[in-house]
């Protein structure tokens, strides 16, 4: 599967994954102290909707383009604040940016070079925020431990290489050696319930002591484009994830989900640790 995000921008994966992303922030914000965002797949930072590409697809109509309107408070009304109701969508740099406090600082690596050049570009006017060009599972284990000593680390793969999960597992266990007490928020397409459970069983042996699961599947009854398959489901584990997170994330894909799809489901699961 290779989840170029080109084509997916603003659907309702990327409503989940920005949401879990909000809400940690806002956590972390609570707290004077300074803290780390390191993106490992930034993306070009942000897409424009009426791109080609993602015209194409139409999936943000069905994502985002479904809560315009949404009254709500905390992670839920600052997420659709931050990203509604524009003709562009933020990718989770940019997210991350714009909830940065001055004391604050982002690092967003991206390898594509076509990407990465648009990436710079998104965030030159973003305060402590820094573009780098590379692999970012490469660069992760020199980031780690942050300066800040607090913070989350998004690990949200275009699942373009057929190891992608093994590869987010790994990456985990070193960044767990390596930080302990960091927050660790990775993004998978579930295609199979089988392939998901697997991936949470990697997770928990590459040392997470505390993990929520979460799960939204929209129930796309042709989840099919042309000869390209189309997701239908996603998940997101949060590692380390700070206290109500999973709570808070209950009640507010409780609120949207109906919105995004008349057959939605949502899940939010404590696999490690305490709710």
């Amino acid at each position: 599967m290779n989840y170029r995000h080109a084509y997916h921008a603003g659907n309702f994966a990327d409503v989940v994954k920005h949401l879990a992303l909000t809400a940690i922030l806002l956590h972390l914000r609570k707290k004077a102290a300074p803290f780390a965002v390191i993106d490992t797949h930034a993306g070009r930072g942000t897409y424009d909707l009426a791109d080609e590409r993602a015209a194409r697809t139409g999936e943000a109509a069905n994502g985002i383009g479904k809560l315009g309107g949404v009254q709500a408070d905390g992670a839920l009304g600052d997420y659709l604040r931050i990203a509604g109701g524009g003709a562009h969508y933020p990718g989770s740099p940019l997210i991350a940016a714009a909830l940065l406090r001055p004391q604050d600082r982002l690092v967003a690596i991206e390898k594509h070079p076509d990407e990465f050049a648009a990436l710079k570009a998104a965030l030159a006017g973003a305060r402590n925020a820094r573009a780098e060009e590379g692999d970012g599972y490469a660069r992760l284990p020199a980031l780690l431990p942050p300066p800040e000593r607090r913070g989350v680390v998004l690990i949200d793969p275009p699942f373009e290489a057929d190891d992608e999960f093994a590869a987010q597992a790994e990456a985990l266990r070193i960044g767990l050696r390596r930080w302990a007490t960091g927050i660790f928020l990775l993004w998978f397409p579930v295609k199979s319930a089988a392939e998901a459970n697997a991936f949470s069983g990697e997770i928990l042996n590459a040392g997470a002591k505390k993990a929520v699961r979460i799960d939204l599947d929209v129930g796309l009854e042709a989840p099919t484009i042309g000869t390209r398959t189309r997701l239908s489901a996603t998940g997101l584990i949060a590692v380390n994830a700070p206290y109500g997170f999973a709570e808070e994330m209950r009640e507010a894909l409780a609120q949207i989900a109906p919105l995004l799809s008349a057959k939605a489901e949502s899940t939010v699961r404590v696999l490690a640790g305490e709710d």
